[in-house]
């Protein structure tokens, strides 16, 4: 077996690529469950490191920033410019192709019924079919897998003993407010990642981050902890929010500059699976720098 470049890096690179691999594995699972393709994420990734570069290097001279930039992120020099200026919608990858066949199944009349609505289509043969309407969107991914993809993302359903798909209308459109609770995911992930990344930059770690890891818990003993962790965050939150309600009230009277501050605990838990770097004590924490 050929041996793994990483393990040439110095311990804090590899210690970023392990902390790579546990954020971002998240991230790839919330994509493919909505259907968001790597081209997507791949241009926000792009952004967020020319974002960064150019914090990291605040006193460039403006015809010198493209190389700093391009040096510091590994980025082409012409990809750094055209994320500088916002050029965003040219390298904007198109809509997902489920998406595409999704919204073509809708406005084509030749895959509508009778009544003007997307017709119920046997899986292959000649027009009006699945197949066909997944060809006329791309000939690159063979039609059975895009049948797949989007029974798996809910826009259609195979029906009588699946020889044919039947359209489901508002698929897009989720039960819930899923976009709400995606954005807040991101507010409340981003907030937690942020303090994380700053105190591991930062001596005097500004920002109070802790968790508690605790291995081999027994299954059943799960809905316990996490009704006391339901417990405990009512109790905190009936203590905390008063207290900032009145010191808001109290802030108001000046003209000092405002802050937007998130607080929060969760719970995870998942199979134990050890490993080298797990901890052998049941119950572990981080150090406290306080202590």
């Amino acid at each position: 077996m050929s041996p793994d470049p990483s393990d040439a890096l110095p311990p804090d690179q590899q210690a970023m690529l392990e902390a790579a691999n546990a954020t971002l594995l998240p991230l790839a699972r919330l994509a493919v469950a909505r259907g968001v393709h790597f081209g997507v994420i791949e241009e926000r990734l792009k952004q967020a490191f020319v974002q960064a570069a150019r914090e990291a290097n605040p006193g460039s001279q403006p015809h010198r920033q493209v190389s700093r930039v391009s040096a510091t992120t590994g980025i082409n020099r012409r990809e750094v410019t055209r994320l500088i200026h916002g050029q965003l919608q040219q390298a904007r990858p198109r809509r997902p192709v489920a998406a595409e066949i999704y919204l073509h199944w809708q406005i084509d009349p030749d895959y509508r019924d009778a009544l003007g609505q997307p017709a119920t289509l046997v899986r292959q043969g000649p027009k009006p079919s699945f197949e066909t309407l997944a060809r006329e969107i791309t000939s690159d991914v063979h039609p059975r897998s895009l049948l797949d993809d989007m029974v798996r993302l809910g826009y259609c359903r195979l029906v009588d003993d699946s020889a044919r798909v039947a359209f489901v209308r508002d698929a897009a459109v989720p039960a819930t407010d899923l976009p709400r609770l995606i954005r807040v995911l991101g507010d409340n992930v981003g907030a937690h990642f942020m303090a994380a990344v700053e105190n591991a930059l930062s001596d005097d770690k500004p920002f109070f981050e802790r968790a508690l890891v605790a291995h081999e818990v027994p299954e059943s003993a799960v809905p316990e902890v996490k009704r006391l962790v339901a417990e405990h965050w009512a109790e905190f939150r009936g203590r905390v929010v008063p207290a900032l309600e009145r010191l808001i009230e109290q802030g108001a009277q000046g003209d000092e500059p405002l802050r937007r501050l998130l607080l929060g605990i969760y719970h995870h838990d998942a199979p134990e699976s050890p490993s080298p770097s797990t901890s052998t004590t049941p119950l572990a924490g981080p150090p406290d720098p306080a202590a």
